[in-house]
């Protein structure tokens, strides 16, 4: 922001003569130093906070067939990462993205005492594997789509994530103590084929 010899000359008549606010006080100041240094300045609507409704960690809700909504205490969100492709020339390098990975994903279960966390997420392992008998089972069986939605302050669905073809690579239904009397939980480890942000 600039402000030109003429302009500058009327803001201090202004200022010296007429009652004046304190934007127009910074404004002159701003330029006054503007002038003494003569350095680059922000605009002041980029400095003066603009109010927004910020999504919080704790609202969100996540569905996944099988295991109540309720029961899902901390899920991380999708992330992605690219291979890197290295082209050799001479005596330099230069570089172009390679094949696109989604990465796991951990959520942590309640484990209460009915329903049974337990029961419901090994339920959802004998899909993948059967181990009384040895088996294990087809992609159709045990990959499912997620979906999750972080809410608002009343409940409104504010973002929506589908993770496709979402399976278990680790179930771990953690430690008990007789010194602890915090809640049983039980940690998975979910990967997926893609994720889709819907909104």
């Amino acid at each position: 922001m600039t402000m030109s010899s003429k302009n500058f000359k009327k803001t201090s008549k202004n200022l010296s003569s007429e009652p004046y606010t304190f934007f127009d006080f910074f404004i002159f100041i701003t330029e006054l130093n503007y002038r003494r240094n003569k350095v680059a300045l922000l605009d002041p609507n980029d400095i003066f906070f603009t109010p927004f409704e910020p999504k919080t960690k704790n609202r969100f809700v996540m569905e996944i067939d099988g295991i109540p909504a309720y029961l899902v205490k901390t899920m991380a969100r999708p992330s992605i990462q690219f291979e890197t492709i290295t082209l050799d020339h001479i005596n330099t390098k230069r570089y172009v993205k390679g094949k696109a990975s989604w990465q796991p994903i951990s959520i942590t279960l309640y484990d209460p005492i009915v329903p049974s966390g337990a029961q419901s997420v090994i339920e959802w392992v004998r899909l993948h594997h059967e181990s009384v008998t040895g088996r294990d089972g087809y992609s159709d069986f045990y990959k499912k789509d997620i979906t999750f939605n972080v809410l608002g302050p009343v409940g409104d669905k504010v973002e929506e994530w589908t993770l496709k073809g979402a399976f278990i690579t680790e179930a771990n239904f953690n430690e008990l103590d007789f010194a602890s009397s915090e809640v049983a939980d039980i940690a998975l480890t979910l990967q997926y084929d893609y994720a889709i942000l819907q909104f």
